[in-house]
């Protein structure tokens, strides 16, 4: 099997999606690695590299194409992108195919496999494989690294010879994996730390990390049983958004990570909330991918409302593109080497990772969720 690695094509993407240290290892396992030449440029991976671990070097992406099985993305690929690609190849990217029906529809009509790596299940076993995770670190990091930039104040609380300096305010709204990085960071940066989250299950991990979990006076719980996020009940969000709506007032920065599985993020920061927070606040918006948790963000901006700063940034994974890309890689190398035998794509339909992951075969759709979708 050849596995093509292409260079991203989004414009503030970075990131490569298989390094050169997982190409050494593949290659031990009967994988062969193409590259399209400078896919990891931006990463700071040079070609040199991949060749020394034994990968060969395509010029062109429609050299890669007609040389690789398989093709591995960071992003998910543009409808032309898919429609370049070689008939009855595979594709391996984060698709989000519930909310992308145009791009899923192209599969389907380049006869094209493809697997979403975003519909991986939360399993013990798929954990390593879980790019969700290991990306959603990145952005959680890089988000309150944002915040404390933005901030016209310190984080820490300081003794200096003009008094006595208050440590920063920070609320985060999530508590994932995203935000349980994010609050680590602010707590390692000084920061006095809140954590709200709709599932019971995280207050204890939230408080392990030095952080106040915020509590909604209701018995609802929101978990699903792979661990996610669900929809509660119109009281239940009364509640929230009044439990919300005092921690949002009082604090200096503002982290929301709330995401549900494929559905539009929640609106969980008004922008009346936004109005009461004291001027020079920042808010990280790390839902923006799926138009955000608080009303006033603009996706892959940063604006001011009411003297807020409101960040809606859509890269910051591509902002540590180094480790961001190694951790990608080592996800990608460890489904690779679940769904081969011997070198060859082996795809069990009993086998509950491929049965989560897998959208199309062929050009047939066969995950349930997508086909419901699609109609």
């Amino acid at each position: 099997m050849k596995l093509g690695i292409p260079r991203e094509d989004h414009a503030r993407e970075k990131r490569v999606s298989v390094v050169p240290e997982t190409v050494k290892r593949l290659s031990a396992k009967k994988i062969e690695a193409c590259v399209e030449a400078g896919a990891g440029a931006r990463s700071h991976v040079r070609d040199e590299d991949y060749r020394a671990a034994g990968a060969s070097i395509e010029a062109s992406r429609d050299a890669l194409t007609a040389a690789a099985d398989v093709l591995v993305h960071v992003r998910a690929p543009s409808v032309a992108e898919v429609a370049a690609m070689r008939e009855g190849s595979t594709l391996i990217a984060p698709l989000a195919p519930l909310h992308n029906l145009p791009l899923v529809s192209a599969i389907a009509a380049r006869k094209l496999t493809a697997l979403s790596l975003d519909l991986i299940p939360r399993t013990t076993v798929a954990q390593m494989m879980d790019v969700l995770s290991s990306q959603a670190t990145i952005a959680g990091y890089c988000a309150v690294l944002m915040a404390a930039n933005e901030l016209p104040r310190f984080f820490p609380m300081l003794m200096t010879a003009a008094g006595t300096i208050a440590p920063a305010r920070v609320l985060v709204i999530g508590a994932g994996v995203a935000g349980l990085q994010a609050i680590g960071t602010a707590r390692r940066l000084g920061a006095v730390v809140e954590a709200f989250d709709v599932r019971k299950a995280v207050k204890e991990q939230v408080e392990s990390l030095g952080a106040k979990f915020v509590v909604v006076a209701s018995e609802e719980d929101a978990q699903t049983a792979g661990g996610y996020a669900k929809e509660v009940s119109e009281e239940y969000k009364r509640l929230q958004a009044e439990a919300i709506a005092r921690h949002v007032k009082t604090a200096d920065v503002v982290i929301t990570t709330a995401l549900i599985p494929g559905q539009k993020a929640p609106v969980l920061v008004t922008e009346e909330m936004v109005r009461t927070m004291k001027p020079g606040s920042v808010i990280v918006d790390l839902a923006a991918e799926q138009e955000g948790n608080c009303a006033v963000t603009s996706p892959g901006e940063v604006v001011v409302r009411h003297g807020v700063t409101v960040l809606g940034l859509l890269d910051l994974p591509s902002r540590l593109a180094g480790h961001a890309s190694q951790m990608f890689s080592r996800n990608v190398e460890k489904l690779l080497l679940h769904i081969t035998r011997d070198g060859e794509l082996v795809l069990d339909p009993k086998d509950e990772i491929v049965a989560g992951a897998l959208i199309a075969r062929s050009g047939e759709i066969v995950h349930a969720a997508v086909k419901e979708r699609l109609g």
